[in-house]
């Protein structure tokens, strides 16, 4: 995708607007609705790689695409930000934000430490049919991988972490780590992440097999085996590259 392009799917209420409707106004209670709306098409945009780090987020742009005022995209953007997720900068405008090194290995570093103990809990109350769920999850991100569907894919893959928490009844849990991974997608376009979709699908059976088995160790061991192989998938320290070598290799 083209950098600096954003790629927005907008999110519709269930009843269209009205052709030639004026923009609501910032007071009226759906004003609330449509920054929502925003905040939930720019995250989906990042989650599932079409928005690539530092892309500006033209506030007019967005209006138009949402047909709303420039203040309800504001308000979207300053969520966006207070999530880590956009960064605002004076007299330049809003951009996608550009995790640092530091900041990428503590979103890694969090992870860890919750979905260990999350799948480690989850073994001791999962029933036949959340882990009959779970395989209908895997056949989705299997079925994703092999059709080559880049967006689709890479949501699944993150969707099953988020599965997890919710089988363990954690509204609050399930939110958290949805941040945490769209985060996540920032930082594997920030640092070319060289995890394969092949790799966490397979990855992902065989926590799921524990999961079965009521295996909890295995189940925490396998989830902190897979994090750390994305994270050690991260470019944080590219070599620069050698100029002689590359220009007598031309």
């Amino acid at each position: 995708m083209p950098r600096g392009r954003a790629n927005l799917k907008v999110i519709r209420p269930a009843a269209p607007p009205r052709p030639g409707r004026t923009p609501p106004r910032d007071d009226a209670p759906e004003g609330g609705t449509a920054t929502q709306r925003i905040v939930e098409s720019i995250t989906s945009a990042i989650a599932e790689r079409r928005l690539m780090p530092g892309t500006k987020l033209a506030e007019q742009q967005i209006a138009d695409i949402f047909q709303v005022s420039r203040t309800l995209v504001r308000q979207a953007l300053n969520q966006l930000s207070r999530d880590r997720l956009v960064r605002l900068e004076p007299a330049r405008g809003a951009f996608v934000a550009k995790p640092g090194v530091e900041e990428a290995r503590q979103v890694f570093e969090a992870r860890q430490m919750i979905e260990s103990a999350m799948v480690r809990n989850l073994c001791r109350d999962i029933t036949d049919g959340q882990v009959a769920e779970l395989r209908a999850h895997l056949q989705a991100e299997q079925a994703a991988v092999r059709r080559t569907d880049i967006p689709g894919r890479t949501r699944l893959l993150a969707d099953f972490h988020v599965v997890l928490a919710r089988m363990m009844g954690n509204e609050v849990l399930a939110q958290l780590l949805g941040d945490l991974l769209t985060r996540s997608s920032l930082i594997a376009l920030m640092y070319q992440s060289s995890h394969s979709a092949e790799a966490s699908f397979a990855e992902h059976v065989a926590i799921v097999d524990a999961l079965a088995r009521r295996d909890a160790r295995a189940a925490a061991r396998l989830t902190h085996e897979h994090l750390s192989s994305v994270e050690r998938n991260l470019r944080f320290d590219p070599r620069a590259p050698d100029l002689s070598q590359v220009l007598q290799a031309s």
